[in-house]
This record gives C-alpha cells, structure tokens and sequence, in this order.
C-alpha cells in the first residue's frame, strides 16, 4: 500500500483505537465520495441526512471492522447503501440516480484510467448524464471510478458477482462516453470543422475530457 491507502488504513487503526483526530482524517478522506453514492440513491435532498446516519453506524460499529483501506471504503459504502435504502422503503420511492459534482473534484483516483474517467465525473454536466444510464449501471460506474472500490467490494455491496459489475460498469462508461459524444456534436456550431480523431481508439473528441478513452472489462 501506498499513500493515500496507507495513510487511510493507520488512520482507521488509529481511530480504532479511539484517537479522535485520526476519525477526522478518516472521515475526511472517505465523506466525500461516500457522499456522492448516497446521492445516486436518494438524490440530493436527503443525501446530508442519509449520510449522518450512516457516519453514526460507521462510528458505532467501527470496533468490529477489520481490513485495509479498500475493506474499509467497502464496508462504509454497504452501511451506507444499506441506510439508503431503509430510507427509501420509508419514503416509498425508487432509488434517484445523480450526484454533485462538488464533492468529487479535488479527490484523486488510483490509478490512470480511473483518473482519467474521474476527470470527466468531476463536471456537473457528466454526473448529470449518469441519470440517463440504467441504475445497475449508474451504481457501478460510481462505485467502482468515485467511491473507487475494486470489482470484488462492489459487488459484495451490491449483492452481485464481480463479473457482473464489471460488465455493467463497462457498459455504463461505453453508454456515458456516447452521451458525452452526443452532446459534444449537439453543441459544435453550423458549419464547424469536425473533430479529427484522437490518439486513442474509442477517445471521445470535444467533449472537455482529456484523453478520455475506452474502458474495457480488463480496466475494470
């Protein structure tokens, strides 16, 4: 483990071991795109309650996790999805695909491919078209490139196969980049030089991203 993870992981010992400051710095590294996700779910409105919710069954049941880092971002997102849910069965509402951009912009990714797609989520716009993407779809992608968990978390946390999340998690950043790309023609003036090709196959031209390019199931 380096930086970051390393960081994350004595940070979670230590809060373990009831050092406040450490729960700050836990907190801190993992709010914010925990925050993104309940969005998904609930939508903005109800994000904020939501997330206090499921921060008081992190801080309640910290003493019995135990894992590294990418464990606890796991186990924080199913606490988190699981509190979503009881609130939506409360409310009688489906599941609202979504999020703000806000939280995710000076948060870093692991890796070149997840930064790059992290890039494109970072825009308002960009969030706004994961709610035209199915809800297996919009769950994966922001699971798997915001949150940032491995295909084996996220499907512990969706109750699927990995197999099945990196399918729709390619499928979802396939249908967001042809959105990406629709909307990029869509908004080129009359008359407008067409975009010339990128260096990458499958890059999307004009669309603000850079060096945006294909995933595939081997990425995910």
């Amino acid at each position: 483990m380096l930086g970051d993870d390393a960081e994350l992981t004595a940070a979670v010992l230590a809060a373990q071991d009831g050092d406040e400051d450490a729960f700050r710095t836990v907190y801190r590294a993992v709010h914010p795109r925990l925050l993104g996700y309940i969005r998904t779910l609930v939508g903005d409105a109800d994000a904020e309650d939501v997330a206090s919710e499921s921060w008081l069954q992190i801080a309640r049941d910290l003493d019995r996790f135990s894992g590294d880092a990418d464990r606890f971002r796991g186990w924080a997102a199913r606490i988190a999805r699981n509190r979503a849910l009881d609130h939506l069965r409360m409310r009688g509402r489906r599941p609202a695909v979504g999020g703000d951009e806000t939280e995710l912009t000076d948060k870093p990714a692991e890796s070149d491919t997840a930064d790059e797609a992290m890039e494109s989520l970072a825009t308002g716009h960009t969030m706004n078209l994961i709610s035209q993407l199915p809800q297996d779809q919009a769950e994966a992608v922001i699971l798997r490139v915001v949150v940032g968990l491995d295909a084996k978390s996220a499907a512990k946390t969706l109750g699927k196969r990995p197999g099945a999340v990196r399918t729709a998690a390619h499928r979802g950043l396939k249908r967001l980049a042809e959105l990406m790309g629709a909307d990029a023609d869509a908004a080129a003036p009359l008359g407008a030089v067409p975009p010339q090709p990128g260096p990458h196959r499958g890059s999307v031209a004009r669309t603000g991203v850079t060096h945006w390019r294909s995933w595939t199931q081997k990425d995910m």
